[in-house]
């Protein structure tokens, strides 16, 4: 699914949220929005019953509004934004998961040549293995973000969409909870997506990527494989680029590998380089961090959702599922990102402090922003509010 507003992750999309002030939507013009909304819900073919249990009780959702004008995907530095995705909690996990659905992951396989690892990446970057499938009620939240002024028909579109799954009988109203944009269930499809792409592959009769985990990965599987993916093909790998090197750099911009090699190209792990193939060479952190030769895997990985950090940290993450390394080429700073749990570590140390009053939950907000901003100050440190290894290290070092 090809979102305008990348998504991945629900719950983290709180890392960067309410860092801006949302001016609350008159209740008037917000009652005369829905109004017309729900006008053009029922002239689209939507079931009434189904309209007014969606519409029942609705009111302004400040934080679904809140939410869209933040994109951890691009506002967050790399090596930040890998820090906490792939992280050493996530790859045990992922890795328990593919023991606990290596039938359904192998049947998968087999089904649409796409790569168990990357399946269950990808379930463990979009909602943490179905943990964090995200708390707000669609049929509320998208009539907020289309009536503050946010693409109305394409969220109206999504609305329409996501009703009529229900009206199938795939899913229950009331199990229709997910991000601010609209994505939903076990692996974060848009609903326009699900009506596409969605499958039973439990054979149950219904597709359910809500409740069932079959479904849900098939269904990825279905969208990479109709998206370019190639069975057998790596997504890439780590690159040692030449330090003089002054060639194409792009994901898009692919060539022969034997181009490369002659460019200068060598594995960073020292092993050779494929003998056939197209790749195309991304540096996300410039010249000084990590390179990668790419292939059109990992375009696929990128029409699920926008953002070439998003795609190299499914790739990255299938990479340990798999038993390899980390990147060998450091990320260019001096101040490393952190995990969830060094996250949580943090606000902890911040609480002792008296500077955190909220919930010690790894959840980088406004509030926790601040309070790092005040701890930088008292250690005579660049006040960023930044969750950063530098403010975690001064901070544990007072303990």
């Amino acid at each position: 699914m090809i979102r305008t507003i990348p998504l991945s992750i629900r719950v983290w999309a709180v890392i960067m949220a309410a860092c801006i002030f949302i001016s609350p939507v008159a209740a008037a013009p917000f009652e005369a929005c829905v109004k017309g909304i729900r006008a053009d819900v029922l002239k689209a073919g939507v079931r009434a019953d189904i309209v007014n249990a969606a519409f029942s009780d609705i009111a302004f959702d400040e934080k679904a509004v809140r939410f869209s004008r933040t994109q951890p995907e691009y506002r967050l530095a790399i090596w930040d934004y890998m820090a906490f995705l792939v992280d050493d909690a996530r790859i045990a996990d992922g890795k328990k998961m593919m023991q606990a659905h290596e039938k359904t992951l192998r049947d998968i396989e087999k089904a649409y040549g796409v790569d168990r690892s990357i399946l269950t990446a990808l379930w463990g970057i979009e909602s943490d293995y179905g943990r964090t499938k995200g708390d707000f009620f669609l049929p509320h939240a998208l009539p907020s973000v289309a009536c503050a002024g946010r693409r109305p028909s394409y969220y109206k579109g999504e609305l329409i969409q996501a009703l009529r799954i229900v009206a199938a009988g795939d899913v229950k109203l009331d199990d229709l909870n997910g991000s601010w944009a609209g994505a939903f269930g076990h692996t974060q499809f848009m609903p326009s997506t699900y009506r596409r792409l969605a499958v039973d592959f439990d054979r149950d009769g219904r597709r359910d990527t809500i409740n069932s985990v079959p479904d849900a990965l098939a269904s990825a599987a279905n969208f990479l494989r109709k998206s370019g993916w190639r069975s057998g093909l790596a997504w890439g790998f780590e690159v040692n680029v030449p330090r003089a090197y002054s060639g194409p750099v792009g994901r898009s911009r692919k060539s022969a590998i034997l181009a490369w090699a002659k460019r200068g190209i060598s594995r960073a792990d020292g092993s050779p380089l494929p003998r056939t193939g197209s790749y195309g060479l991304i540096r996300p952190a410039g010249r000084a961090g990590p390179a990668f030769l790419v292939s059109r895997n990992l375009d696929a990985l990128y029409s699920y959702n926008a953002a070439e950090s998003y795609a190299l940290a499914i790739s990255h993450l299938s990479d340990r599922l798999d038993g390899r390394a980390a990147f060998r080429t450091p990320w260019p700073t001096d101040d490393p990102g952190l995990s969830r749990a060094e996250r949580k570590r943090l606000q902890e140390l911040l609480t002792a402090r008296g500077l955190y009053k909220g919930e010690a939950d790894g959840r980088m907000g406004p509030v926790t922003a601040a309070a790092i901003k005040a701890a930088e100050k008292q250690a005579g440190l660049k006040p960023t509010g930044r969750p950063g290894a530098r403010i975690l290290k001064v901070l544990a070092a007072k303990q």
